[in-house]
């Protein structure tokens, strides 16, 4: 059944408004009597029926709440370093698939796409849209943001004055494996650190562990970058999240 997140909170009664309505009225061409799942911005929840159309607007009354909590107990961000556009537009939707509850893309040394900021703003909308429809795809009741790309450097210097439990995925780690460090991590909060195509250089790696950032290694295999962010992510919701469960 299809899902809206609606900027309010659910009542008896609501209208739908905006992109979501003409969505509703003009590419699904919903008729009265057809019934949605519509997620509220407290994270309710509720089986809705539409009523009634206008010119931009779709009205819809309350069925019945659902008990559909979805979200996972840890706060995972990913913070992936800019991959080529299909790549990183894979690594946002699966990303939220798995649980993350934020996004922040960076931009290192071995990146192969650089951005202006007009360019960047716009892919940072469009990884939005993709998480935004990510979400509703999988039955999240909650949106995640994707964030403005941000420098290594400001990253790491963030890291430091946080006090944020990074984990970063380094091809050359050889012995801290993902379950040893995450088990010793004992916050409810966790940063996952994805390197670029190219990887990590040596004084980037330098400076993340320097910063407080912990390397882990993904195994014997070298992992293309989007694999490793999908790995990565699975692995830490199996160890402190809700895939273990």
């Amino acid at each position: 059944m299809r899902r809206l997140f609606y900027k309010g909170q659910l009542a008896d009664r609501i209208q739908i408004t905006g992109s979501d309505a003409h969505h509703l009225m003009h590419v699904m061409r919903a008729k009265p009597g057809q019934e949605i799942v519509v997620v509220d911005d407290m994270g309710k929840v509720g089986r809705m029926v539409m009523v009634a159309f206008s010119a931009d607007a779709v009205t819809l009354d309350l069925k019945e709440e659902l008990k559909a909590d979805t979200e996972s107990p840890l706060e995972l961000i990913l913070a992936q370093c800019l991959l080529k556009a299909d790549k990183m537009d894979t690594v946002v939707q699966k990303a939220v698939e798995l649980g993350a509850t934020g996004v922040l893309p960076i931009c290192s040394r071995n990146c192969v796409v650089r951005y202006d900021a007009k360019k960047a703003e716009n892919r940072r909308i469009r990884w939005q849209k993709i998480a935004d429809e990510a979400a509703k795809q999988c039955g999240r009741t909650a949106l995640i943001e994707v964030r403005p790309i941000a420098s290594l450097a400001s990253f790491c210097e963030a890291v430091q004055q946080e006090g944020l439990d990074v984990v970063f995925c380094y091809e050359n780690e050889e012995q801290e494996t993902a379950k040893a460090c995450l088990q010793k991590l004992a916050g409810g909060r966790i940063v996952l650190l994805v390197g670029p195509e190219g990887g990590f250089t040596l004084e980037e790696a330098a400076a993340i562990t320097a910063a407080g950032g912990h390397s882990v290694t993904l195994g014997p295999r070298i992992l293309r970058a989007e694999t490793a962010a999908i790995a990565g992510l699975s692995i830490v919701q199996y160890e402190k999240g809700d895939l273990g469960s």
